[in-house]
């Protein structure tokens, strides 16, 4: 990455994208409907789109005039294009949203507030906005920083987080070897180095959730698998060791609801918990390493 730089720019926010062309419009609108009392930009990273993604986002030079549109396409995953993106910013800071959220009203205001106090923060997410139906699985960071419990360790935020742009270069950014998971990895990473994240209830981003249960299950399997590799990266840096015991204890419970599958209020949630599971037992032989 190229090194840190000085500008007139306060915020660089950094959308990845691939394929989003159905729905990045509605995340440059809500952009465009900003206001905030210090100059900022917008990244939008076009992480090899084969669809209309670029197309969409030149409609917004106009109303976002320190829109740049960057290519990513020598490497898929979003670590590699938001890495890119803060390559390409000039701004103090570096804000991260993606391409099929919605930043609430007031969002870079509130977030502009937040870096003056703060130099590594995490937005509110919500889900009631933008998921027509209840959610089946509800935002774990609408009300404080999300907690990390199997085993315990250190707060986290999905990728939906500002942080100094000297800080992410000085901790090498995302790890682009992570498909999933990155957004934990680099929070852990940070405050290891002794940057504590702080929440920003003001900083309000609504979130997209997996349309269908396919999608659902399959981003709790990956999610699970990248689980396991945080837990190899993160044992020797003070992260407890799982019980053996407890994690087949918690592969039987999931059998034992099996019959859930055919409760549809029940449904859901359970799919989500056994492919999970399964992403672990995965991960567990993928990374040799015991973290059912």
């Amino acid at each position: 990455m190229a090194s840190d730089r000085s500008s007139a720019i306060a915020i660089s926010v950094i959308i990845p994208c691939r394929n989003a062309g159905s729905v990045l419009a509605g995340q440059l609108e809500a952009l465009s409907r900003q206001q905030c009392p210090r100059p900022w930009e917008v990244v939008v990273v076009d992480n090899g789109s084969s669809d209309d993604t670029g197309v969409v986002a030149e409609r917004y030079r106009e109303r976002l005039p320190n829109l740049r549109i960057v290519e990513a396409s020598r490497r898929l995953g979003a670590a590699y294009a938001r890495n890119v993106g803060v390559d390409a910013a000039i701004g103090e800071n570096v804000a991260f949203c993606d391409a099929d959220d919605e930043v609430g009203d007031g969002w870079l205001t509130a977030v502009d507030a937040a870096l003056r106090e703060n130099e590594f923060i995490a937005f509110r997410t919500e889900t009631r906005k933008l998921n027509p139906r209840a959610p089946q699985r509800e935002t774990k960071q609408n009300d404080g920083l999300q907690v990390y419990t199997y085993p315990p360790y250190l707060p986290y935020s999905g990728a939906t987080f500002a942080v100094r742009r000297h800080h992410f270069l000085r901790a090498g950014g995302f790890d682009e070897s992570m498909l999933a998971c990155e957004d934990a990895d680099f929070c852990w990473r940070l405050q290891l180095m002794g940057i504590p994240l702080r929440f920003a209830p003001d900083a309000v981003i609504h979130i997209r959730l997996r349309p269908t249960l396919w999608q659902m299950c399959r981003q709790a399997w990956i999610w699970g698998q990248y689980n396991v590799l945080l837990y190899k990266k993160f044992r020797p840096l003070g992260m407890p060791r799982l019980e053996r015991v407890r994690g087949l204890r918690n592969l039987f419970g999931v059998l034992r609801r099996a019959f859930h599958v055919v409760d549809p209020q029940r449904r859901g949630p359970w799919l989500w918990q056994a492919s999970w599971i399964a992403g672990r037992l995965f991960g567990s032989i993928r990374y040799r390493v015991w973290a059912l």
